[in-house]
């Protein structure tokens, strides 16, 4: 009933509200990473907006990365906009990708990191149709590995480029892109999993973790000079949902024809990335925060809870230290048997 309840009230607001937008910030000087910016998603959208607007950007994709930048430099430039814009493959659901993206990092760009947006996310069963949980090949539920550990793990490995480039008047920001669904998340489901598997729960889980993430993040590093923001950027037409359709071609048909239909009720990318340019680039936009429309808003209750946030904090902190830092050949561990557990006392032993 909640589902609908906020279904309805998005398609109320998309048919009589005008979307609020971000408005424009001079960037010039600062250095932002972008992940998750393939084209006709708010990423790039954002990326872009960012880049217009000053920034040295660099976005990441998990395939085209090359092509990617080229399309944003190109109509940036036929904007009339600077084309500071660079980019390195980045795949959150692998270790040592975000290793070697993090190195890539230190050696090429050799910069402080001003905005960390995390972006980047995935839901690849929008059907509901998994009965048992798909694995990365280290051996965790893909949509928690991906949307929380990944992004996580990136944002660990960049705090000190972050708190080099904070400062007590502009302290360095990160932002988190979560979801409404993080709703669907219990503490409890964190730690002992119970629930029988969903993707739409684990997806639910991800985006909770990630708001525990962000607020712990504030209380951490605040005094550090960087600021951590977590919001959800509304419903939007993008290619998410066919690519969540991919092995349903029937699907993907019918998708394709009712598309137009889309833009009556959902946000346009770029209306979709106005609350994420807002967190990273709002003068004065005090942390620790969830936010929806360009604004403050209320977040799951379970969120409230310090004493799970820091729990998950730690775990996920000892995980990321026991990651080989140098690339190998092997994966980081043989899969398990399937388990639908985004649990981080079993995230930190290395296993599923």
């Amino acid at each position: 009933m909640n589902d609908v309840r906020i279904a309805i009230t998005s398609v109320l607001r998309r048919i009589f509200s005008k979307p609020p937008m971000a408005t424009p910030v001079d960037l010039h000087h600062k250095t932002v990473i972008v992940t998750g910016t393939s084209p006709g998603s708010i990423g790039y959208e954002t990326a872009k907006t960012l880049a217009a607007w000053g920034a040295r950007v660099i976005v990441t994709t998990r395939s085209k990365t090359d092509a990617c930048v080229q399309q944003l430099r190109a109509e940036l430039q036929a904007d009339g906009f600077p084309c500071a814009v660079e980019g390195h493959p980045l795949d959150l659901t692998h270790a040592e990708s975000v290793e070697t993206f993090v190195r890539w990092y230190h050696n090429s760009i050799d910069a402080p990191l001003h905005i960390l947006l995390n972006n980047a996310g995935v839901h690849s069963d929008i059907l509901g149709s998994w009965t048992e949980p798909h694995l990365s090949d280290d051996g965790f539920e893909i949509h928690w590995r991906t949307n929380y550990m990944g992004a996580m793990h990136l944002t660990h490995r960049l705090l000190d480029r972050l708190q080099q480039a904070g400062t007590p008047m502009e302290p360095a920001r990160v932002v988190f892109v979560a979801s409404h669904l993080h709703q669907k998340g219990l503490n409890s489901e964190l730690f002992h999993p119970s629930r029988p598997y969903s993707s739409w729960l684990i997806y639910g889980q991800s985006k909770l973790g990630l708001v525990h993430g962000a607020f712990e993040l504030q209380r951490r590093y605040a005094a550090h000079n960087v600021q951590s923001y977590v919001l959800h950027p509304g419903s939007i037409a993008t290619n998410i949902a066919i690519k969540g359709l991919e092995t349903n071609k029937r699907m993907q048909k019918l998708l394709q024809i009712v598309n137009p239909l889309q833009m009556l009720f959902m946000l346009s990318p770029l209306q979709g990335a106005q609350t994420q340019i807002y967190c990273a680039t709002q003068p004065g936009l005090q942390g620790g925060r969830y936010f929806d429309r360009c604004a403050v808003a209320t977040a799951s209750p379970e969120a409230d809870n310090r004493v799970v946030a820091q729990r998950l904090w730690e775990e996920t902190q000892q995980w990321i230290d026991g990651l080989p830092t140098q690339p190998s050949a092997q994966h980081l561990a043989t899969p398990p048997s399937a388990t639908h557990s985004g649990a981080t006392s079993q995230t930190a032993a290395g296993t599923a």
